[in-house]
């Protein structure tokens, strides 16, 4: 007895841990609303939907029990029942208890599940549109159908479950029976069960009129696109006459089922069944079929054109790709004398041959500073003002890495070591002549450009522990030259511990009796856990859906995570569906999980960027503004969760400088218009402007290439603008067909603005796949490749960036080098191309000096012409046996110590030989030709 007690108490505990860590956490960062409106909203369904299932049932059962016989038929089959009947009869209350109380807790537990679509019901606001069918406003579909749709299924399983525990209960006291003789059923249980079935069928009445509705949204395959949504033909001219036909069937198979309360006999409702469920086939499966095969296939387009004509307006209102301008770009040059462009190339965009993707080793090696500092996988571009000029900027945090803590134990691991320091950045268009980054921020404290903030980064993407701050134990603040500091965290954020409740509690949820016992907590000691910026918001916040990459700025003085939020929807009427994980998933977030995008409905047909969050990184504040100040899924939940959401006046200018276009919704929105950038239905039903989103060509993954963030000037623009590009090639070709970018700046009028330029059909433009390829062909460039990769170092590309360019289209490309011993890259080339002339140079400016013949002493290649190889020139071989002796002495200086002097000295003898022998083989090919 006292085990079980003990035992009882434990579970009991245990559930209470869990739910006041959590109650304690959202009071700790001052969203206990959303805590408590979920919270509340979820009892309320439970208990609701379980007492009414419970009632449901419990009265059934009671009211069979009492249309019982009082005699039973003398049979083998009843005296076998009655053995059954006298054994449960002590137990028949706590039996019905036990039944009524099993199904209420199935029941509330289901219905506590679909908090969000109660929400979304009783705070609906109107979209004001309506879908061009029924002429119904789309928030009839977004937020009433789903409930009605839930309701509808409990009625069924309400129904249904009635039904088996009222026939159970007739047979098992009489009511039916199997092998008696006589009739098979009283007239009590044949009127009890025909009032039940009619309840069932009267509830598949409601199903087929839903249904009628549910065309507008739903799914079907269609050779146009997947996940089509919305009527067709078919739909329209025979699904939807059908299911008024059979809701009229079920509304009179209802009504007799209901009369045999008087008639008593099963004829008529078993007649009407049975016509319902014929009709069901005939009118709801084999017409439309009919009509599918003589109606639409014989003249598909011409039957299905005005209704794809809805499915582009209703997608492209539904993705915010409406306003996409899409224009013929001719895809070559206009200036014969390309030297002219030369100058054109540093106006038209500041070309980043910093790769945030690629650049992070070099960050931690060369500003790790100490081994428990670390950086993320992928570094960030944001831009900063330097002398009235803004550049853009490779930035990261020093984060904490516990990996690297001299001893790992539970001290160090959770008290002190608890934070990251300082924030690092580089100018992401320049490399110092070592190929290194040029640090505008760096060193540890870190100093630069931004000038004095708050440091310290206890929040963060790769902070995925508790810390415990703030009380006896000293913390690691960071080390000098001479001596380790330590600091002692003074903010409120985190939850206290003072408490010997609040101890026990999270002992119990986090697994850890130690947090119950140990020294080390005393007064003022504080739990810090939930530290990512992504997890943070999703909790404050769980009807959002979260971009896949939070990233960091110095905002008036501290360090804040800015993390893009969406809402959406799934049931926007005729609104073609993507799949979030499918459609923003490409190369990085192949090789880096935490860059994918955390959606709380992965199928959806509606989506905006509704909400900007932040994150403070020393105190964990989250904040949520209203961005998007039109959307009604925002207005809606925001109605739900009142004061959770801050207008979007609040938003201080100095954040409004570092915000951005959201990378997912950009690729979200390149997914579609692949298809979508046609908006007349004949077209979009041939095919043939179908595109698709291009594999990265500067790595194996097989995946689509990332879009990158450029200041660059689009055809059209005056200035240069913080934009987000990607690019696209016809369905199953590499050649290009679309460049796209989207002003990611919002303190310009233009922000959003989608802007295609399509290259016309009838020439041929390389892709990035073919520039790629075109590179690696070059046989002096494949040679200097190989060269560079000799030894154990190996060659990474860099973003290959697209830039329009006069009509024509300039990519460049960085290539780094880990040599050696050397684990981290370091930029040794750019390679740039135009209209097929192509350089491989040490800087960016000798690259398109050499493309556009500018400070040349020879005259450029004709367009489409590459420098021929010639390597049996003396001059150049002599200059590859240098470049040959150079890597050699790299590597033994490498070896030996490392020597860096001498290993410096030899990059530095390597470059000058690589670069001799690339003039050589340019004044060669001139020569030749």
């Amino acid at each position: 007895m006292t085990l079980g007690v003990l035992a009882v108490l434990g579970m009991a505990f245990t559930m209470f841990a869990g739910f006041w860590t959590e109650w304690l956490w959202y009071r700790s960062v001052h969203y206990s609303s959303v805590f408590t409106t979920t919270l509340s909203t979820k009892i309320g369904l439970f208990f609701v939907f379980g007492l009414l299932m419970a009632a449901a049932v419990g009265v059934n059962i009671w009211l069979a029990h009492r249309l019982r016989p009082p005699l039973s038929a003398m049979s083998m089959e009843q005296q076998s029942l009655d053995r059954y009947r006298m054994a449960i009869a002590p137990y028949k209350r706590w039996l019905l208890f036990a039944v009524t109380a099993l199904v209420g807790l199935i029941a509330g537990a289901s219905a506590s599940s679909q908090w969000r679509t109660w929400l979304m019901w009783v705070n609906g606001v109107p979209f004001h549109e309506r879908d061009p069918q029924f002429h119904l406003d789309v928030s009839f579909y977004a937020f009433d159908l789903p409930w009605y749709r839930f309701l509808l299924g409990f009625g069924f399983a309400a129904a249904i479950l009635c039904l088996i525990a009222a026939a159970l209960t007739h047979y098992l006291y009489g009511g039916l029976r199997v092998t008696s003789p006589g009739a098979r059923a009283t007239a009590a249980a044949t009127g009890h069960l025909s009032v039940l079935l009619g309840l069932f069928v009267a509830l598949k009445a409601v199903a087929y009129w839903l249904d009628r509705y549910g065309l507008a949204v739903k799914s079907s395959d269609f050779k146009a696109t997947d996940n089509w949504t919305g009527l067709r033909y078919v739909d329209a001219n025979a699904y939807l006459p059908a299911k008024t036909i059979l809701f009229c069937i079920a509304v009179i198979c209802a009504l007799l089922f209901f009369a045999t309360l008087w008639r008593r006999t099963w004829q008529l409702p078993v007649i009407g069944f049975g016509l319902m469920v014929l009709s069901a086939i005939l009118i709801g499966g084999l017409y439309p079929a009919i009509v599918q095969k003589f109606q639409v296939q014989p003249n598909e387009q011409a039957k299905e054109a005005p209704y794809v004509q809805k499915n582009l307006k209703a997608t492209r209102e539904a993705y915010g790709i409406d306003d996409a301008k899409v224009t013929e770009y001719a895809g070559r040059s206009t200036t014969p004398d390309k030297t002219k462009l030369r100058d054109q190339v540093d106006a038209t965009a500041s070309i980043r041959i910093m790769d945030p993707n690629v650049v992070s080793p070099t960050f931690q090696q060369l500003q790790q500073i100490k081994a428990y500092y670390g950086f993320p996988n992928n570094l960030d571009v944001d831009r900063y003002t330097k002398d009235g000029k803004e550049q853009d900027t490779v930035i990261g945090l020093r984060e904490l890495n516990l990996a690297g803590i001299p001893k790992n134990n539970w001290i160090n691991d959770h008290f002190r070591y608890t934070h990251g320091f300082g924030v690092v950045a580089a100018k992401g268009t320049e490399a110092d002549s070592e190929g290194r980054p040029v640090f505008t921020e760096k060193n540890l404290p870190s100093q630069g450009d931004l000038g004095s903030y708050e440091q310290r980064v206890y929040y963060g993407e790769k902070t995925t522990t508790y810390s415990i701050v703030g009380g006896p134990q000293k913390e690691v603040d960071y080390s000098d030259n001479e001596r380790e500091m330590t600091t002692s965290y003074p903010a409120k954020s985190g939850v206290n511990l003072d408490n010997p409740i609040n101890r026990a509690a999270y002992a119990v949820a986090f697994n850890e009796p130690q947090i119950l016992y140990s020294g080390a907590i005393g007064k003022g000691s504080r739990i810090l856990y939930n530290r990512t910026p992504k997890e943070r918001v999703e909790a404050v916040a769980p009807w959002l859906t979260i971009d896949g990459d939070a990233y960091p700025a110095v905002v008036n003085h501290r360090i804040q995570w800015i993390v893009d939020a969406y809402t959406t929807s799934n049931g926007y009427p005729y609104s073609s569906r993507t799949t979030l994980g499918d459609t923003t998933a490409d190369s990085l977030t192949a090789t880096n999980n935490s860059r994918a995008v955390v959606a709380q409905q992965n199928q959806v047909n509606y989506i905006r960027n509704s909400v900007k969050a932040t994150v403070d990184a020393y105190t964990g504040e989250v904040k949520l503004y209203q961005w998007d100040t039109e959307d009604p899924v925002l207005k809606t939940w925001m109605k739900a969760f009142p004061g959770t959401v801050e207008p979007r006046d609040a938003i201080s200018p100095q954040l409004m400088d570092h915000l951005r276009y959201p990378q997912d919704l950009f690729k979200v929105q390149r997914e579609l218009l692949t298809r979508y950038h046609v908006t007349d239905a004949q077209t979009f039903l041939t095919g043939s402007e179908v595109w698709q989103v291009p594999d990265d060509p500067t790595n194996n993954s097989g995946s689509a290439v990332p879009p990158y963030y450029l200041s660059m000037k689009m055809p059209g623009q005056s200035d240069q603008a913080f934009s987000l590009t990607t690019t696209f090639t016809p369905n199953g070709r590499d050649n290009l067909s679309a460049f796209m970018a989207v002003d990611s700046d919002p303190r310009t009028s233009d922000y959003g603005r989608i802007r295609v330029l399509k290259l016309p059909t009838n020439t041929t433009v390389d892709g990035p796949k073919q520039v790629q390829s075109q590179f690696n062909s070059e046989s002096a460039i494949a040679e200097t490749i190989s060269l560079l990769s000799r030894g154990h170092s190996k060659v990474e590309y860099g973003n290959l960036l697209t830039v329009p360019l006069d009509g024509g289209l300039l990519y460049a490309e960085p290539v780094y080098v880990r040599g050696g011993s050397l684990k981290y890259p370091l930029l040794r080339k750019v390679l740039v191309t135009y209209e097929g002339r192509t350089a491989f140079k040490d800087t960016l400016d000798e690259a398109l000096n050499e493309v556009f013949g500018v400070g040349s002493s020879t005259r450029p290649p004709e367009t489409g012409t590459k420098n021929p190889p010639n390597t049996g020139n003396p001059t150049v071989r002599q200059a590859l046996q240098d470049a040959q002796k150079a890597f050699d002495a790299g590597q033994r200086a490498l070896k030996d110590g490392p020597d860096w002097d001498a290993y410096a000295k030899a990059q530095k003898d390597l470059r000058d030989a690589l670069k001799r022998a690339e003039e050589a083989q340019s004044k060669a090919g001139a020569g030749k030709s």
